[in-house]
């Protein structure tokens, strides 16, 4: 189980669900120069500047038997990138997110018995609700506090339990906070919007005390991360995906302020409901299994940000990859 998988992924199909999304489109980056790439979007927070022009794009709703299935025709790999990752919208609309979340996520899977394709599942750190222990395994009690943790805890135990049952090759990848380029609307992420605060010199509002931490985590690690387990004989399991750092909310806000030169003053207002107070990940059995390690630091990353520059997960000719390489960012 521990063999380390390459960084690369050649010469295969490759379907991207949501690929037209924050997320998913840095993956179609990434996966596009050596691979031929699909994406299956319908755009609802996606954009189309954000695919490449040689990807196929195939507009529709992963909860679409047909267009899935056309979407999936003859693919090795479905990276399963396309959910609602709003909580509060879970709390408010539980039956239409479960849609999303998870039965579409039970016709991927489907989808990808038929063409005996192996599956990369986007699942989250919600999964385990208020940790007992930090940083946090995943040996760690599952018990969400939302409906989007409960959806997503329940694709995460599907897409192992299709490994185990039908021998489908599936790993599911337990995202902690990402962020980076193109994330942006009202469910973006504290980083996004502590952003649009301190660019446009408004207080920048942090819940509660402040004294909450988090596991924030590049979008360019989370690909990478993606990559390895698309190539990883090690399946059948769930990986976190984080840097191992926690960041509390008010060294966030003050960062930021600080990357962007701004005079935002920091305010605090009512902690949010449920807010859970500390995350992080333990990243041990994704080094050891994946050879997953994160390689941009938080202020890197904000830096890059703040610049309007994002570090990409370059793959030389060679396989090599070079996560140093920064490029303008596209929007």
């Amino acid at each position: 189980m521990g063999s380390h998988a390459p960084e690369t992924l050649r010469d295969r199909t490759v379907l991207v669900t949501g690929g037209a999304g924050f997320i998913g489109s840095h993956l179609v980056e990434a996966l596009a120069p050596a691979n031929e790439v699909r994406v299956l979007d319908d755009f609802s927070t996606g954009s189309r500047d954000y695919v490449p022009e040689d990807v196929t794009v195939i507009e529709g709703d992963v909860r679409d038997p047909i267009a899935l299935q056309k979407a999936a025709r003859g693919v090795d790999v479905i990276f399963h990138q396309a959910a609602v990752v709003s909580v509060s919208r879970s709390v408010g609309e539980p039956r239409r997110t479960n849609g999303t979340n998870l039965d579409a996520g039970l016709l991927v899977l489907e989808q990808a018995r038929q063409e005996d394709a192996r599956v990369v599942v986007a699942s989250s750190a919600a999964v385990y609700g208020h940790p007992a222990e930090l940083p946090v395994p995943e040996t760690a009690a599952t018990e969400p506090t939302s409906p989007y943790g409960v959806q997503k805890l329940a694709i995460d135990q599907y897409a192992r339990l299709y490994e185990e049952l039908y021998d489908l090759p599936t790993v599911a990848l337990r995202y902690f906070n990402v962020y980076g380029p193109r994330q942006r609307g009202p469910y973006s992420g504290v980083i996004s919007t502590f952003f649009e605060q301190a660019r446009a010199d408004e207080p920048i509002t942090v819940a509660g005390d402040g004294e909450q931490t988090r596991d924030f985590v590049h979008v360019s690690d989370v690909v990478r991360a993606n990559l390895r387990a698309a190539t990883t004989d090690a399946v059948g399991a769930a990986y976190n995906v984080g840097t191992g750092d926690r960041t509390s909310i008010q060294d966030l806000a003050e960062t930021i302020r600080e990357v962007t030169d701004s005079s935002s003053p920091i305010v605090h207002r009512d902690p949010r409901a449920g807010d859970i107070r500390h995350s992080g990940a333990d990243l041990s059995r994704a080094t050891r299994r994946l050879g997953f390690e994160p390689r941009v630091s938080l202020e890197s990353g904000l830096r890059s940000l703040a610049d309007g520059t994002s570090i990409a997960p370059v793959v030389d000719p060679d396989g090599t990859p070079d996560s140093n390489t920064e490029h303008t960012t596209y929007g």
